[in-house]
């Protein structure tokens, strides 16, 4: 199919702006917990409605006093905790523009940052942050005030602003319409400078108008909540943040990912969010403890169990034996990984890359339902999303309401929406590339469409490799399938101009101790990498991955390496993709071994 549109089925508001809803929220439910964040001596503290635009009203007021006028750039740099959301909406309460910065930044991108969006103001979290823009700040005229977390930001603020009259600060909050712009948020950056994407008050309201109505059983059922322990900086959490504040779900926060699964105990979400390598390594941790238990067989008759019972609703109902096998395993095994999720998650949302629908088969069939979308920052995220009542494991949803796609004579998906950007800040060239006259967004991403309207993505358009012989391989579903595996951590098809494709892959450093272990060798990776048994493992991971592809597409040799590739290396995006260009570029002789 080339094209398929969903009709639109609310109305989106004309008039307003995102701050209405914590407004409305304290009018008509004041006493409404809409927070809750973690209290000084464990567990957690309630936010009312009615405290929270207290909260936000006050910090806002600071904002004012300190000179922040309509449409200044107010820049965020912080792990995910409460303040993160607090001061979001605080700054739209004083009219201005939040812009976001990934905590893991450098100086050098922070300056990138604050300079290229004129930010007048920013709010780190702690003294590494003020170091990281003290270093740099000497070249940003525009910014006049950096305040600190750890140096009480919240209360500086709010003392500052005591003077401020609520009349003053209401003209100021409703002075945004749906046309305005509401954040500034910074691409990640796979390739070249990070480019700020304008994203309006407007193309939230028509996001979460929509998307809310579509998942209501996520956002509206009773007692819905959820964790957000991604990070705020990125626009998949930022919607899940509005979407809470609209519906009025319980939301907490929580900063350290060491902390999450006792956090997820004690909040107890309803439903949760995360990009694929976070379910991966839920499956695979839980893979290898078992193994290490001695339980390693009971635990994958007890995944393919639960991956069969899943396939099999898809084809009306499960098998007797499957059935019959399904209870058994839910009391010895599913529940067990359930409660480790807190014991009242049903949904969980992914997106950022694609999920594999073996992972999304093996949750649904021990009683979490995964669903699977897809967007970019440009559509202020999710443009397609599986809902409870019409899933197709292995793709990313149809289009939201409102929303259309089509597929280009090259494959590439387009998509038209009130949820595509502006464009891009003050970058007319590259928003004519993105955007068509029409409004058509250029995904860069290549897909297909069903007869039934759902999408599935097959690779990126910049990223499929043409071998020497003409064949067209896209890298993705490789990659995907071969990370899968336990002991995989991260792996890159190559093969570009080349007779044959072939892969680097990087070992799981909590995985590989415990496979170690259990066959009396040496963790020492170094040692590791050339061992025959380990080698035999991603041999056949290689192998299981080639199932998915033709023989000319198969992966024909590979090499383990000893490298790590993070974040904090460079190699990752904080929603932990993969930079191609920079993996390329610093293991360039690897890829030659490969092929000399």
């Amino acid at each position: 199919m080339r094209e398929f549109s969903t009709p639109l089925t609310i109305e989106v508001p004309g008039t307003g702006n995102l701050t209405d809803d914590v407004v409305r929220n304290a009018a008509e439910a004041p006493d409404a917990v809409v927070f809750s964040r973690p209290a000084a001596g464990g567990g957690w503290d309630d936010v009312t409605a009615a405290e929270f635009l207290a909260e936000v009203s006050a910090v806002a007021k600071g904002l004012v006093a300190a000179g922040i006028e309509t449409g200044d750039r107010v820049a965020l740099i912080s792990k995910t905790r409460y303040e993160w959301t607090l001061l979001d909406y605080a700054i739209w309460f004083a009219g201005a523009v939040t812009v976001p910065i990934y905590e893991t930044s450098s100086a050098e991108q922070i300056e990138w940052i604050l300079r290229d969006s004129g930010a007048r103001a920013v709010v780190a979290e702690g003294d590494d942050h003020v170091a990281r823009i003290s270093e740099v700040r000497s070249g940003l005229e525009a910014l006049n005030h950096v305040w600190s977390l750890s140096d009480n930001a919240v209360d500086v603020l709010s003392r500052l602003g005591a003077d401020i009259a609520d009349d003053d600060l209401e003209k100021r909050r409703t002075t945004a319409t749906p046309l305005d712009l509401a954040t500034l948020i910074y691409t990640s950056g796979t390739t070249g400078r990070p480019k700020g994407c304008m994203l309006t008050h407007g193309n939230f309201m028509f996001e979460l108008g929509v998307a809310v109505d579509e998942l209501h059983r996520l956002f509206e059922s009773d007692g819905a909540s959820t964790l957000l322990f991604l990070p705020l900086a990125h626009v998949f959490a930022r919607i899940i943040q509005v979407g809470c504040v609209k519906s009025r779900a319980r939301m907490g926060h929580s900063p350290d990912i060491k902390n999450l699964l006792p956090d997820l105990q004690s909040f107890q979400p309803t439903f949760i969010l995360a990009v694929p390598r976070v379910f991966e390594k839920v499956f695979n941790t839980a893979s290898q403890k078992a193994t290490a238990e001695g339980r390693g067989k009971i635990f994958n008759r007890a995944a393919d169990v639960a991956i069969a019972w899943s396939r099999g609703l898809d084809k009306g109902r499960p098998s007797l034996a499957v059935r019959a096998q399904h209870a058994l395993f839910a009391k010895l095994v599913y529940g067990k990984l359930l409660t480790a999720l807190g014991g009242s998650c049903q949904f969980a949302v992914s997106g950022g890359a694609p999920l594999g629908d073996r992972l999304g088969h093996f949750y649904r069939g021990i009683g979490l339902t995964v669903l699977e979308g897809y967007g970019l920052t440009e559509t202020t995220a999710a443009l397609t999303v599986n809902l409870p009542d019409a899933q197709k494991i292995g793709s990313v949803g149809r289009p939201l309401p409102g929303t259309a796609v089509r597929v280009a004579d090259d494959g590439e998906l387009l998509f038209q929406g009130g949820q595509v950007f502006a464009g891009y800040w003050e970058n007319e060239e590259a928003s004519r590339e993105a955007l068509e006259p029409d409004g058509w967004f250029h995904t860069g991403d290549v897909g297909e469409v069903d007869e039934e309207g759902f999408v599935k993505i097959t690779g990126r358009k910049k990223e499929i490799i043409v071998t020497a012989g003409g064949k067209n391989v896209a890298p993705a579903v490789l990659e995907d399938r071969l990370r899968a595996h336990a002991l995989v951590d991260q792996c890159v098809v190559v093969g570009d101009g080349q007779p044959f494709i072939a892969a680097l892959v990087t070992l799981d450093r909590e995985a590989l101790p415990v496979w170690a272990e259990a066959r009396g060798k040496s963790a020492d990776i170094e040692e590791l990498v050339d061992d025959a048994d380990l080698r035999a493992e991603i041999e056949a991971a290689v192998e299981d991955a080639n199932k998915a592809v033709s023989k000319a597409e198969s992966i024909r040799k590979f090499s383990i390496l000893t490298a790590e590739w993070t974040e904090e290396g460079g190699q990752l995006t904080p929603s932990l993709k993969l930079k191609r260009n920079v993996v390329m570029r610093e293991f360039r002789s690897d890829v030659d071994a490969l092929y000399s």
